[in-house]
């Protein structure tokens, strides 16, 4: 069974997809992101799945997606905004070294750019995100082994503080 070399979560608009890429290749792994496997699986975008089928059948997707990868990859995972919400995959990423991406509203709003693509954003995404970064903190806070601030900072700044940190804790 491989392990990730590392797990990262953190809300929409933290830099989990841009950061994990330039991590991976870093590091000299692959970079995977659940939110593509979901995807594949499902055969069409996550907003389709939450149109069609709903939030409940997304988030079933999404737990198991995050379990399979946590078992099956070793590289650098990217998990989606909301994963931490399943105590299942909270229980399933304890032992592993999980980076919590944080980010603060103003910059998380910039970065998302008010995207309509993302269903939880589509109505008053401000408002949602500052709902969202409130609700979801402390469970990132929990499963989290590090974290980085993300705000005002080049992805390659936030790249070598992630890689000073895992440096310090066990694989």
């Amino acid at each position: 069974m491989s392990r990730p070399v590392a797990v990262l979560v953190g809300p929409p608009g933290a830099g989990k997809t841009t950061v994990g890429e330039l991590l991976a290749a870093r590091l000299g792994v692959t970079f995977r992101d659940v939110d593509h496997d979901i995807e594949a699986s499902a055969g069409k975008p996550i907003s389709d799945i939450f149109v069609d089928d709903g939030e409940e059948t997304f988030r079933a997707l999404e737990a198991a997606a995050v379990a399979a990868a946590l078992g099956a990859h070793d590289g650098v995972l990217a998990l989606g905004g909301g994963a931490v919400l399943a105590e299942a995959t909270r229980a399933a990423l304890r032992g592993h070294r999980v980076v919590h991406l944080d980010v603060g509203l103003a910059d998380a709003v910039d970065r998302v750019g008010l995207n309509t693509a993302r269903p939880l954003l589509a109505l008053n995404p401000r408002a949602t995100m500052r709902t969202l970064l409130a609700q979801r903190a402390p469970l990132y806070a929990e499963v989290a082994t590090i974290t980085v601030t993300t705000d005002g900072r080049a992805p390659e700044e936030i790249v070598a503080d992630v890689l000073a940190q895992l440096e310090e804790v066990p694989a």
